[in-house]
């Protein structure tokens, strides 16, 4: 059967549905969804058990939008949407999104613009024929997040024949071909770094990460060159567990020699993502090293995305449904449920996680409606690898940074932009808030105030507690006056050469790269001041060096050689990973719901895979391995 035929049908049972009223205009499947265009968007409004109905018999997911001839004009839809809310509401945005019909209302009080059981929005629908969507301003403004809607919002005709086509390639059904599911590891098995995996059926190739190795001169990229992976015009999916390098930095790569499919992410993921491919652009020609894409490259990934939120299962090829639940790790971090063929198999992949509630995030999910097999990270999965709590480690970081200012020293955090940066933040807040550290400065430098920023900008990806404080109190301890944002070159030389005592917080997180070169360069001599790595150190970084010890360290800054000598107090404060350790990976495993049949590790050097493979065949009697890069194992 091939698309047309299957769209054909479709479209018969719903014209058979949907009462004579309603003019229909087009049914199109668009990426994962099947598109019903309509000169009547209201009726359907109206009538929400048609849509819950119809998805039901056709077993797809559904959406109705306004036919393009009916939407006001937006100068018009715009200033009928002033007249409709109450300025109490205080609009601050408002995004048209031609490609949806829909219009995104960014207001300081949603509840306002959505009015009693949803009055004011079916007013404005009916007044319009845009689909409104509600948000709430994010109380800093992300330069990133405003960028992407713009450009979305400009590319939005090209976006939308990308979708057909996505949609089209996506429905052209199944094949009678013999049944099978292999993983391929293609990077970040038996290592850290470079992460991704082909995922394999008789019909359907994803791509589940597409990382690179920064902390790597010579083997960066996974393997893409694999005749498994050729030619890339053969893959349907790429789906990205998280934002970090090691996990997406290598995404715009693959539509740079020919790939032209969808990257499936959360709204988070995507936004992050952007933030930190274009930061490794910039850093890379700043050290004059060659860049593997441009960001033409990024501005053609972010056309390809395809955002889906937790809990929501969408088809992402055939035969295969993709649903994301909360990681844990870092803002929109996902672990990745494939359901493929109709119970033929089910198999998650953990990405980065974090079995614990954190000052960010709820633990990471491990509770699914069916479960084969695991393919799970061990970063932290050796025998030692015992991390402490988040209020063990608050309380040695309160004890290091109070002996710094005491002896009137400067602290130097390295942080990742995306994770460790907050959760230091809000503990930082927390003790001077409590009065159990002094009220000194605390600077960001590098891309942690944008990285901060997108993090207000979705709050509902954020734990229980932070959501109620930001929504019942509107306290946001990430807004806290003691953060101070280093924004120019002329800040941070002010800075550098300022003697009273204060916190930095600066990026790259491994020290390799970044504005934290030159706060290491400017202060590591002085036996006053304090280093204190608070994130995991990768073999062959800077970071792993100061971290064993090492006294002179050789750099290359802006193309030339310098050697500088570590003279400050080094300290590490474990407990801040976004990385479950050894006994929260176990307790992962044995709460998992239902039990797998097999345990599949990566994401970890090669002795802690091995390490953990070993453990969890012995104590829960499951098959369990570590596999090499370019190993491929079937699953069935």
């Amino acid at each position: 059967m091939t698309v047309d035929d299957v769209l054909r049908e479709v479209k018969k049972k719903i014209r058979e549905k949907i009462p004579p009223d309603i003019d229909i205009t087009e049914i199109e499947f668009e990426g994962p969804l099947l598109v019903i265009y309509t000169k009547h968007p209201y009726k359907f409004a109206e009538n929400e058990s048609i849509i819950r109905q119809l998805a039901k018999t056709l077993q797809k997911r559904i959406t109705v939008r306004p036919d393009p001839t009916v939407l006001t004009d937006s100068k018009v839809a715009e200033k009928k949407i002033k007249e409709i809310v109450p300025p109490e509401a205080e609009i601050t945005n408002l995004y048209f999104q031609p490609d949806v019909g829909e219009v995104i209302i960014e207001a300081v009080k949603p509840g306002m613009v959505i009015g009693k059981k949803g009055a004011l929005l079916t007013e404005i629908k009916k007044e319009i024929n845009w689909t409104p969507r509600v948000v709430r301003t994010p109380p800093i403004q992300s330069k990133t997040v405003r960028d992407i809607r713009t450009y979305l919002r400009t590319v939005s005709e090209e976006r939308k024949n990308i979708l057909r086509a996505i949609g089209r390639r996506l429905h052209r059904g199944l094949s009678e071909n013999e049944k099978f599911v292999r993983i391929t590891a293609l990077g970040g098995f038996r290592e850290v770094g470079r992460s991704c995996a082909l995922l394999h059926t008789q019909d359907s190739k994803i791509l589940v990460d597409v990382g690179i190795d920064v902390s790597s001169t010579s083997n960066g990229s996974p393997y893409l060159h694999l005749p498994e992976v050729l030619p890339l015009e053969s893959i349907d999916a790429v789906v990205i567990t998280h934002a970090h390098l090691d996990h997406s930095g290598l995404v715009p790569l693959l539509y740079k020699y020919g790939y032209d499919g969808p990257t499936y992410c959360t709204p988070p993921t995507r936004d992050l993502m952007v933030l930190l491919q274009m930061d490794y652009l910039k850093v890379a020609v700043a050290d004059a090293r060659k860049t593997p894409y441009s960001s033409e490259h990024i501005r053609n990934m972010l056309k390809h995305c395809i955002t889906l939120d937790y809990g929501d299962t969408t088809d992402i090829a055939p035969g295969v449904r993709l649903t994301f639940h909360n990681a844990g790790h870092i803002l929109g971090s996902s672990v990745c449920h494939f359901h493929i063929g109709e119970g033929l198999y089910n198999v998650v992949f953990t990405g980065d996680i974090k079995y614990e509630r954190t000052w960010l995030f709820n633990p990471a999910v491990n509770r699914f409606p069916r479960l084969e097999a695991v393919v799970m990270e061990s970063t932290y999965g050796g025998r030692k690898d015992l991390q402490p709590s988040r209020r063990e480690a608050v309380e040695k970081l309160k004890e290091i940074i109070d002996r710094t200012l005491k002896r009137k020293g400067k602290v130097l955090i390295p942080v990742f932009a995306v994770g460790r940066s907050q959760e230091v933040m809000i503990a930082l807040e927390n003790l001077m808030k409590n009065e159990q550290l002094p009220n000194v400065p605390v600077y960001l430098d590098g891309m942690i105030w944008e990285a901060t920023a997108i993090h207000t900008a979705y709050p509902e990806y954020l734990n229980n507690h932070l959501r109620s404080l930001i929504f019942h109190k509107g306290e946001n301890p990430l807004l806290s006056d003691i953060f101070e944002r280093v924004d120019s070159y002329d800040a941070r030389q002010d800075l550098l050469s300022n003697p009273d005592p204060c916190i930095v917080l600066a990026t790259s997180g491994m020290i390799n790269g970044g504005p934290v070169m030159e706060y290491l360069k400017a202060w590591s001599e002085d036996e006053k001041n304090t280093l204190i790595f608070v994130g995991y150190q990768a073999e062959g970084t800077l970071g792993r060096r100061i971290q064993k010890g090492w006294k002179e360290i050789p750099l290359t800054m802006a193309g030339k050689m310098v050697t500088i000598k570590i003279k400050m107090e080094v300290e590490t404060c474990d407990g801040f990973s976004g990385h479950s350790d050894r006994g929260q990976l176990m307790s992962y495993i044995s709460n998992m719901s239902p039990r797998p049949e097999r345990v599949i590790f990566c994401h970890g050097e090669e002795s802690k895979c091995l390490e953990l493979a070993s453990v969890v065949h012995r104590r829960f009697n499951l098959n369990t391995c570590a596999p090499m890069n370019m190993e491929t194992i079937r699953l069935k």
